[in-house]
């Protein structure tokens, strides 16, 4: 390994330490990808002579027009406005605005929550499982936290148990991976753009055998601890924790019978039915949306590689139209809360996306994506833990799933197909890592949402979710290893 290379490990060290210390993250990392940059581009540095150093200097720069510098300021640039990106997570996060506006979320998961209320021992999986399946069609994990959050709270709290449970609930739940199991999650349109297969493939054929996975060993782990936490008689509160007792207004409205309203439970579910119903392959697709509707089509026919996204912002769309149907007392406020949620959405998710991929550039740079195909080469075996650990702790120190699988899928996409791998198998196996490591993450925003929803540490829930996941992790290796994934 070259100067650049151990540069970069020693910048990628100070990061770890400053993100620990709660420095923000797009700070450190944006500058952690700069000075790799440079650092990649120091054997360019020119020899003065009899130059001026100012004209050597202007002549190190100009080089920089095909150097590590002038790459991650191309790549801050593009991904900025890469509508791959921007279009579905935007739209997504202005979905989750206006389902919350509208109170089709709550719908939906009284009516998911509704069998757990009086069975106690099974309401740690029961929530998981909820947080799951709203996670599906929502797809932000913070938005399910909120979604979930005002009615497990409460629910769980009566049963007595911790809030540091309570907590840890709402984050696994909410981020284990239900999301890649949706057509329009932004990971697997990473992996499409590299491999051309559908998202609706990815998550028919590809995601289910791994994600089910991990959420099965993840759920059984993690109910297994809390009966010790709950025995060892742990809380870990912080001392201005709201517990909610039978006089909290949420306890109220979840403790009484609440009329569901299945029109506006169905809601959220309409976006997702809409893209698997116009996604399936023949002869089993129920229609097909028509490119006009979404993009110009090309001279020779060809469908664009837009499409996909526009797609997903189309099927958000038609969900906002749905959620204002059903309720046209809150109709008028629809279209800005979508707003709203499609500008926290670019502020607090693509920002973080967009640094983290000039961090993956300069990494790149540096020579280390290198160095990792050729471990991967000398070392096939390898390929499937790398994927899937490599990943995972890219996005504990980042706190973001789709920034880890944006930046490092390239990684491992030449690799497999030069070793003769599934490269969409392997992109499945880095997006379950990327999605394991943000929720093992305390600067993530859903532990963070997490936390003042059960008004505990996020590095308490972080810790209490680390050892199912990295468990979890650890079998669906072991599983694709041994060839039974």
């Amino acid at each position: 390994m070259e100067f650049a290379g151990f540069a970069a490990l020693v910048v990628i060290a100070i990061a770890v330490w400053l993100v620990v210390k709660a420095h923000d993250v797009r700070l450190v990392l944006l500058t952690a990808a700069i000075l790799i940059a440079l650092a990649a581009g120091l054997p360019e540095w020119p020899k003065v002579g009899g130059r001026s150093t100012g004209a050597a200097l202007g002549e190190w720069f100009t080089s920089y027009s095909v150097h590590p510098l002038a790459k991650v300021l191309r790549e801050f640039l593009a991904t900025f406005s890469n509508e791959k990106f921007v279009v579905p997570i935007c739209s997504a996060m202005g979905f989750a605005y206006v389902l919350r506006h509208t109170g089709c979320e709550r719908h939906l998961v009284l009516l998911l929550v509704k069998p757990l209320r009086r069975v106690r021992w099974l309401l740690v999986p029961g929530v998981l499982l909820v947080g799951f399946l709203v996670n599906i069609p929502v797809i932000s994990q913070t938005s399910t936290a909120v979604c979930i959050g005002p009615v497990i709270v409460p629910l769980m709290r009566a049963a007595r148990y911790s809030m540091a449970t309570i907590g840890a609930c709402l984050l696994l739940g909410a981020s284990v991976g239900g999301e890649l199991l949706n057509p329009g999650a932004p990971e697997l349109l990473t992996v499409f753009a590299l491999t051309g297969v559908s998202t609706t493939e990815q998550t028919q054929r590809y995601m289910p055998p791994l994600v089910f996975t991990q959420l099965a060993v993840s759920v059984l782990v993690f109910w297994a601890m809390s009966f010790w936490w709950e025995r060892k008689g742990s809380t870990e509160t912080s001392s201005g924790a709201t517990v909610a007792d039978e006089s909290h207004p949420v306890a109220d409205a979840v403790g009484s019978p609440e009329r569901i309203n299945l029109f506006k439970a169905l809601v959220p579910l309409v976006p997702l039915a809409l893209l698997f119903a116009s996604g399936l392959p023949e002869p089993y697709k129920l229609f097909d949306i028509p490119d006009e509707w979404v993009i110009n089509k090309k001279p020779d026919g060809k469908r664009d590689s837009a499409y996909n996204s526009r797609l997903i912002g189309l099927a958000m769309l038609v969900g906002v139209l749905a959620a204002a149907a059903v309720t046209p007392s809150k109709a008028r406020g629809c279209v800005k809360q979508f707003f709203d949620g499609a500008g926290y959405g670019f502020a607090n998710v693509v920002s973080l996306i967009v640094i983290a991929t000039c961090f993956g550039k300069a990494i790149e740079s540096a020579g280390l994506a290198e160095a990792l195909g050729r471990l991967i080469a000398g070392t096939p075996q390898l390929m499937q833990p790398l994927a899937g650990f490599v990943p995972l702790s890219f996005a504990a120190i980042s706190g973001s799933g789709m920034a880890s699988t944006q930046s490092l899928y390239e990684f491992f996409y030449n690799p497999a197909v030069a070793l003769g791998l599934d490269p969409v198998d392997v992109g499945g196996l880095v997006s379950l890592g990327s999605a394991a490591g943000r929720t093992m993450s305390p600067v993530a925003a859903v532990t963070l949402m997490c936390a003042t929803l059960s008004g505990t540490n996020p590095f308490t829930l972080a810790k209490r979710v680390a050892v199912p996941l990295l468990v979890g992790m650890v079998v669906v290796v072991g599983l694709r290893i041994a060839g039974g994934l």
